[in-house]
This record gives structure tokens, sequence and C-alpha cells, in this order.
């Protein structure tokens, strides 16, 4: 028998993707949950997060706004949503919401959601207070066409 290497439908934190891809947010102030670890993370934040024992990629964004490097979070954002097809990956800011839901949406967006539909897709399966600020929300709808591929 074949290890599960992505997450379990329904644990705490993960989306499904419409394509089926699992892919889990959290919180970086809230203990990490019980069960696997991820095999890959994309860590959200101002300053460079703690070491962890997985592959990760730390993407400059400060709370409550966008990515400093807006192509580099393209590039990671793809990159997780590749990975998220065979393995655990983990999405996550300080407090979950706001940026974790701001990429999350992004993430849908490349995985066929229509960029309009991106953040209530991600309020409705991840977490109803997710996207915190209009600009995220306006940064999740511009994504398809932001950068180029």
């Amino acid at each position: 028998m074949e290890p599960i290497t992505t997450w379990e439908p329904g644990a705490a934190g993960v989306l499904r993707l419409p394509s089926g891809r699992l892919v889990r947010g959290r919180g970086l102030r809230r203990p990490l949950p019980a069960g696997p670890s991820p095999t890959f993370g994309v860590y959200l934040l101002g300053r460079p997060p703690p070491p962890v024992a997985w592959q990760s990629r730390w993407l400059r964004w400060p709370d409550f706004w966008l990515p400093g490097d807006r192509q580099q979070a393209r590039e990671t954002l793809r990159e997780a949503r590749e990975i998220a097809a065979s393995e655990r990956v983990e999405i996550a800011c300080g407090g979950g919401r706001g940026r974790t839901g701001t990429a999350l949406a992004c993430l849908a967006v490349l995985d066929g959601v229509p960029p309009t539909e991106a953040v209530a897709f991600v309020r409705r399966h991840y977490d109803r207070r997710a996207v915190e600020t209009p600009w995220q929300r306006r940064y999740v709808e511009g994504f398809a066409t932001s950068v180029t591929p």
C-alpha cells in the first residue's frame, strides 16, 4: 500500500481546489496541527519565518498588505499548486486569514476559478473571513492578468 502523500480531505484548514488538489491554510501563531507535516510550505510574512523541517518558500508579504514581489508570488504559487498534485502543501501567515486567504484565492484562480469568484470560493470552503482588505480582494481579481506568464 502506497503511503498517503497529500492532506486528508476535511482536515483542519484543508481547501480542495476544483482540480481536486488539497492545500492547507494555517495561522503560524497557532500550534502545528496534529497529523502529518507538510512536505512544502509557503510562508507569507513581513520577515523570514522560523526554520521548518520541510521544503519551504518565504514570500515577503507584510500583514494586511500585498506581496512585495508580485512576480515571485505568482511563480511561488504556481509551484505550490503543482506540488499540491502529489504532496502536502501548506500556505501560512500569522493569523491564517488575510494573506493566507488571498494566496489561496490566487491558487483557486490558477486552478480555474474565475478571478471575480475566487474570494467567495475561499470564504465558502476555507474561512468565511478570509481575504481581509479591499486591496487583497482587488489583487485576487487582477491576479490572472497582473503578471505575464
